[in-house]
């Protein structure tokens, strides 16, 4: 139940008033600390790590920000308080203001315009958050939107089952009528919109109980979205015809999905290239090792050879991001850190001196000035 669900702000370690940038901190930190990979086995991190995927999914959208913060989990969960009238798609849509679904619908007649004419739908805008991997691959998933249909009672006419509307007289149908206004410098004509039938060249005597004879009425649906692979945070695309619904026969909107790709604990991306660390010690760095690099296919083995300075970076060809269109997929950057130990025992530490010896250098104490001149 969504009730015993943990407060996503509670989740990230942030205040209700972060800006977006802290929250994206916040979630790499905990993502970073929770991430299944660095901690394999362990149930309560992989648990932390799906509560910090979530909440991020919720906070760095400012659309669902805004109704969790007015409405807790109930506005977010679409389960919650099912059969009782709960749930995501009840708050802020209840009450339809028709008469701006009207005017969004046939987009208004004072402008003039010939009544009846197809006109296309207006085009609405989503967000679709991905994880880092998604965004990289591609993926397939569904989006709710809330847009303006034909009523399915009425089949979009706005008048009630069993009557039609009939051609308005005032305006014989087109919609418009034409006032002359007589000044000084003579008769002057205008044109607008018929005040009988507001412009739609028809009049309905028995509306649509569902849709109060607009014809249309505004749901909340879900849609299939397919994110193709290498798409990157803050790009967009456009499904068509997913929109709000055309008047007249015209062509539905289109829905413009922008991305927001989940920061990742483990890998920054730059282009097609992923950036990535790896540590190791002292020794590991001066002999030479065998590491397990993570990358977006898996663990892959890398040697390290001996002598590796603190700040190289290592190249795997064709572990980055595949290009869109099909380009060519970039390349991972592994940027080696050396662990220098801060805490020696006695034991460390003369087998360290023994190496410096060894290596011609003198002991690390610090030596005073010995002359004893002015200044």
């Amino acid at each position: 139940m969504a009730d015993n669900k943990r407060d996503y702000y509670e989740i990230l370690g942030v205040a209700k008033n972060a800006s977006d940038d802290e929250i994206k901190k916040a979630y790499r930190k905990v993502a970073r600390e929770c991430h299944p990979d660095l901690n394999p086995g362990n149930k309560d991190k992989e648990k932390q790590f799906k509560e910090a995927n979530e909440a991020y999914e919720v906070l760095s959208d400012s659309q669902k920000k805004q109704i969790y913060d007015q409405y807790g989990h109930a506005g977010i969960d679409p389960n919650y308080g099912a059969g009782r009238g709960g749930g995501f798609g009840d708050f802020g849509f209840g009450d339809l203001d028709l008469g701006s679904i009207f005017e969004s619908f046939f987009g208004g007649f004072g402008g003039g315009g010939r009544a009846g004419a197809p006109r296309k739908g207006e085009s609405i805008r989503a967000t679709l958050v991905v994880s880092f991997e998604e965004a990289a691959f591609g993926c397939e998933k569904e989006i709710e939107v809330s847009r303006i249909e034909p009523c399915g009672d009425c089949g979009g006419s706005g008048a009630a089952k069993g009557t039609s509307a009939e051609t308005c007289p005032g305006c014989n149908g087109s919609g418009q009528v034409r006032t002359a206004t007589r000044t000084p410098m003579g008769i002057i004509s205008s044109t607008g919109a018929c005040p009988s039938c507001n412009g739609r060249g028809k009049i309905i005597k028995t509306p649509c109980a569902s849709c109060k004879g607009n014809g249309v009425v505004r749901r909340r649906v879900a849609i299939s979205v397919k994110a193709p692979a290498g798409i990157d945070d803050g790009q967009a695309f456009p499904l068509r015809g997913q929109g709000n619904a055309g008047a007249n026969g015209g062509p539905a909107g289109d829905v413009l999905v922008t991305v927001s790709v989940r920061p990742h604990p483990l890998f920054i991306r730059e282009g097609t290239t992923v950036h990535s660390e790896m540590t190791v010690s002292f020794s590991q760095a001066a002999l030479g090792c065998e590491l397990e690099v993570p990358t977006l296919d898996g663990k892959v083995k890398y040697t390290v050879p001996e002598g590796t300075q603190p700040g190289t970076i290592f190249r795997l060809r064709g572990k980055g991001i595949p290009g869109l269109n099909g380009r060519a997929r970039g390349d991972q950057l592994v940027h080696m850190v050396v662990d220098v130990p801060k805490h020696l025992n006695k034991k460390q530490k003369e087998a360290l001196l023994a190496f410096a010896e060894a290596c011609g250098e003198r002991g690390g104490k610090a030596r005073g000035r010995t002359d004893k001149g002015k200044g």
